[in-house]
């Protein structure tokens, strides 16, 4: 069974699939997935089966990390595949590689999406389609497919080709500088200029294939924990309507 408890990370096991080579599975081939499953090797969603909330009350929330920090491989959860492995975004036939080294651990919150006929009332826009995007600024490097809890502390607006990209800030629960940090501004005094990158690298991460640079509402400034807690919220009611879901082409 899968336990809902502080010790998920230890309850959720991964098992990566594709080519192999020697026994060790090749990345970097369309082929490759990560299997998530339960203690008891049942397989499991890691979009609809992991929890979002751990502690809503303080805004900690169950994290999946698909990108570690300093990769570049674009690698996400496949809603439209059975069992929402992990796998490598293709783009025009090709495994799709970010130009610059990802500057944080990258994934998304389980039981959220990003409706695309959801207008958000602050920009116009419509969702996405995607879970709900986690930028996480922990000093550890975390591994493709790891999930732990992580203190949501503020949220970027990103229009990406004219749809809503929410990006919400986070921060490892257990990260040793996770109690000092509570807020946007928090991880500014603590860390100068942090947004600032994160807001620059997902505006140009798209110039090199000749796309125009992305746009930020807000005038690039990150909103509040209060009000990245109301996306968190409004996307997790969007998750819970199946059919919407399924009518989206999604699993």
């Amino acid at each position: 069974m899968l336990r809902l408890s502080s010790t998920l990370r230890r309850c959720i096991s991964t098992k990566a699939t594709g080519t192999t080579v020697q026994g060790f599975t090749l990345r970097n081939e369309d082929n490759y997935r990560v299997f998530f499953s339960s203690d008891d090797g049942k397989p499991i969603s890691p979009w609809h089966d992991i929890p979002l909330y751990v502690d809503k009350a303080n805004r900690i929330v169950n994290f999946v990390n698909e990108i570690p920090r300093g990769a570049v491989e674009k690698m996400e959860i496949a809603t439209d595949e059975e069992g929402n492995p992990i796998k490598q975004d293709v783009k025009k036939g090709k495994l799709r590689l970010y130009p610059f080294q990802s500057l944080v651990n990258y994934g998304a919150l389980p039981q959220t999406w990003e409706d695309p006929e959801h207008k958000d009332l602050s920009t116009g826009m419509l969702g996405d389609n995607d879970p709900l995007d986690v930028v996480e600024v922990g000093s550890r490097v975390a591994l493709t497919g790891e999930v732990y809890p992580v203190k949501v502390l503020g949220i970027l607006g990103m229009i990406d080709e004219g749809e809503m990209d929410w990006k919400a800030i986070a921060i490892d629960a257990k990260d040793p500088l996770a109690s000092q940090i509570d807020s946007v501004a928090d991880l500014e005094n603590i860390m100068p200029g942090k947004v600032d990158s994160i807001v620059n690298w997902f505006k140009f991460y798209k110039m090199p294939d000749g796309k125009p640079e992305n746009t930020f509402a807000f005038d690039d400034q990150a909103k509040d924990a209060n009000f990245a807690m109301q996306i968190v919220e409004l996307t997790h009611d969007s998750w819970k309507n199946k059919d919407a879901i399924t009518k989206a082409g999604l699993q």
